[in-house]
């Protein structure tokens, strides 16, 4: 098993991998490119979305600037914006389901470490540099949702269809359809439908 496959399938991975490292780099170059590329050119702002990230529909609006991991494993449905300064951890899935609003400063990450120091350290020197011991869970948005400014969404969570979380949120577990939720940790405040 590749340390990539690994890394998708929640195991202990290597993040100093020699494939892991190109793509990171690659994802890095296309980020400055579409983070430096006028607003109003539309052609090349969806050329490069479409050679960073792993899928995504029609009518989709990222605000620069915009950060993430590898890109290839953020997948969007049709009609989403993300607006400025979000920070998408892909180390593995992101899916985003149709019409997702996604306000400014909003971090969702899929990767986490051991909480224990001794657990998380380790000794492989890759590139002159001790990466730490990783694993990952994938993180689901329905369609419809709309996420707060500022919120963070942690490593295994599935927020459902209709939803909206508040600003600030941090969303630890799972979120229904149907909801407004907020608070840190992110609870269900009311039903909306």
């Amino acid at each position: 098993m590749t340390e990539k496959e690994k890394m998708l399938s929640g195991e202990f991975y290597d993040c100093g991998d020699a494939e892991l490292i190109k793509r990171w780099h690659v994802a890095k170059k296309l980020l400055k490119e579409y983070n430096q590329t006028s607003t109003t050119n539309r052609k090349k702002l969806n050329g490069i979305l479409t050679e960073l990230l792993g899928s995504r529909g029609k009518n989709l609006w990222i605000t620069a600037p915009f950060f993430c991991d590898y890109g290839e494993n953020i997948h969007f449905g049709d009609n989403c914006e993300v607006n400025f300064n979000c920070v998408f951890l892909d180390c593995n899935r992101i899916v985003i389901g149709n019409n997702a609003l996604i306000a400014p400063n909003v971090q969702i990450y899929t990767v986490f470490h051991p909480v224990v120091a001794e657990s998380r350290l380790c000794n492989d020197d890759h590139q002159g540099f001790p990466f730490i011991k990783a694993q990952t869970l994938p993180v689901i948005l329905g369609n419809n949702v709309w996420i707060g400014g500022g919120a963070i969404i942690l490593p295994g969570v599935s927020i459902g269809d209709n939803t909206t979380i508040g600003a600030g949120s941090v969303v630890t577990s799972n979120i229904p359809d149907h909801v407004l939720a907020f608070g840190n940790p992110c609870k269900v405040i009311r039903k909306l439908k």
